[in-house]
Parts: C-alpha cells; sequence; structure tokens
C-alpha cells in the first residue's frame, strides 16, 4: 500500500485510448498546482479509491477524460489498478461501498506526464 500512495495521481488522459492530442492539450499546465476534491471513498475487499473532482487553473477548469475521475489508493494481489475504475459500476450492481466525504477534502498536485 506504501507505494500505491506513493505514486497516487488522478488520470487525465492515456495516448492509448484517448490519443496523442488529448494529453498534449493538458501541457499548457505542466508542473501547475490543481486542486483536487475528495467526495466519497469506493471499496470493496479488493481495491478502494476516493473519487475525485478536479478544480481549476488560471480560471481554467481541469477535466479528466477518464468517465469517473479517482485516485487509486489501494489494490489487492493480482488486481490492477485500473480495475478500480469499475468502482462506481460495482457499487450500483450493490458490489462495492461508496462512503461521501462531507464536506469535501481539498488537496493539491502537480500536474505531470508519466
Amino acid at each position: 500500500m506504501e507505494n500505491t500512495l506513493k505514486r497516487a495521481h488522478v488520470t487525465l488522459a492515456h495516448k492509448r485510448s484517448h490519443g496523442v492530442a488529448a494529453v498534449a492539450n493538458y501541457g499548457l499546465y505542466l508542473h501547475r498546482q490543481v486542486p483536487v476534491e475528495l467526495t466519497a471513498l469506493l471499496f470493496t475487499d479488493k481495491m478502494a479509491a476516493f473519487e475525485a473532482q478536479l478544480g481549476s487553473v488560471d480560471g481554467e477548469k481541469i477535466v479528466s477524460k477518464n468517465q469517473w475521475p479517482h485516485i487509486t489508493i489501494w489494490t489487492g494481489e493480482g488486481v490492477a489498478p485500473k480495475e478500480a475504475n469499475t468502482l462506481t459500476q460495482l457499487h450500483s450492481q450493490g458490489k462495492a461501498t461508496r462512503v461521501e466525504i462531507s464536506p469535501p477534502i481539498t488537496i493539491s498536485g502537480t500536474l505531470e506526464f508519466y
């Protein structure tokens, strides 16, 4: 879990899924601090992630190309971190738990390319 937390991030776009242009559009904000509101914790016995709402940089809202912006904080052995993308679907099927964070917690992170 310690390694996962050190690499915690909100994915904005993937070259393979969204295209190089979609990724490049974030270049204006490279190395800039982006506020992130953590609004809920979703989890199963195999994974956990914070639901994330991205803030603005210079008045421009940062919008993730991912359907569900989140920060994966834990996955069980043999579970790929990308599986956390399914947590909202699992919750709607009654297979995951959602705990609302009210009021939301605001953190910030630096926009980087990986």
